[in-house]
């Protein structure tokens, strides 16, 4: 029904009288100057979206489209100096790109989404980032889709209105990122002597950078021990990372062996009231509860590692 429309209104384009040479020499003269107009801003976009991006396709694919939509309007300019009316052409080609628009509604939007990250181009190929749900190396941004290789190896396909609608982390844009690796000490400690202790032993660390210098500082006061925070600075990428935060654990925990600083590991402490008899049982008004899978019938024993049973004296 649409194309019977569309071909109705279209009949009723028709030519004004009186066009002369002149007119149809300016007319070609439009043409042909956005012809040229439209190739030159073309190689001019695409040089600049190349510019230190490897994503080539729809960079091009941009530079096309804004080459068509100068083309484009040099051929309406031409047409109106002829003298042929455009509304009712103008009118089907507006109904026809409503419905089409309708179809294609996520493919037009994705579509959108990849030019909109080729002109701001948050991150580029090659850089780690994450985005929503997704983290992973960048591989290629397409007309729908942003290509990532996640640290599994495996491949994930993002569409791109996904990562334009979440926040993008690019933790290789900088060129350097901050670990933070906690650890705890007992509470007889000497904190300031732990500090320089740690700071001296991660220093010399293979893959934490000199500057921004590392870092030791004491964060809290915990159940069991006392955590100070070992802060340094590597290289971005993700096996940089776990190198350099495994050689820091393994060079803090030598540190600490060495000096005779002790990590506490966590203890709890159960108190069984009204203590317990030969079978293991509790003694309690309420009458006697089995604790065979925690006490046996000699007594109270440790279950859990640090966990103890321990009974209250009678009395």
């Amino acid at each position: 029904m649409s194309w019977i429309v569309a071909a109705n209104l279209a009949a009723q384009t028709v030519l004004s009288s009186g066009i002369g040479a002149v007119d149809w020499a300016v007319a070609g003269g439009v043409v042909a100057g956005a012809l040229v107009v439209g190739r030159l801003v073309q190689i001019v976009v695409r040089r600049s979206l190349h510019r230190g991006d490897s994503e080539r396709l729809a960079a091009d694919a941009v530079a096309r489209m804004i080459a068509l939509l100068v083309v484009l309007i040099g051929l309406l300019w031409s047409l109106s100096i002829l003298g042929i009316r455009l509304g009712p052409l103008v009118g089907a080609l507006g109904v026809g790109g409503i419905a089409l628009a309708f179809a294609a509604q996520a493919i037009l939007a994705n579509f959108l989404g990849s030019i909109i990250l080729q002109l701001r181009r948050p991150f580029r190929r090659g850089d780690q980032i994450a985005t929503g749900t997704c983290e992973g190396t960048v591989e290629d941004v397409n007309f729908r889709t942003v290509v990532l290789r996640t640290f599994d190896g495996e491949r994930v396909l993002v569409p791109c209105t996904s990562v334009l609608a979440n926040p993008i982390t690019n933790h290789t844009a900088l060129g350097r990122r901050r670990t933070t690796l906690p650890i705890g000490v007992a509470f007889d400690t000497d904190l300031e002597q732990a500090r320089k202790l740690l700071l001296a032993a991660v220093e010399t660390v293979d893959g934490v950078l000199e500057h921004p210098p590392s870092e030791v500082w004491v964060r809290a006061f915990g159940d069991s021990s006392v955590t100070l925070d070992i802060r340094v600075w590597h290289a971005p990428d993700v096996a940089t990372l776990w190198r350099v935060r495994s050689a820091v654990a393994i060079a803090a925990k030598g540190a600490l062996d060495e000096a005779g600083i002790d990590m506490p590991v966590p203890q709890r402490e159960v108190r069984l009231h009204g203590g317990l008899d030969r079978r293991g049982a509790l003694d309690s008004p309420g009458g006697p509860s089995s604790l065979a899978g925690l006490v046996g019938a000699s007594g109270p024993r440790v279950v859990g590692g640090d966990d103890q049973v321990v009974p209250d004296p009678p009395g």
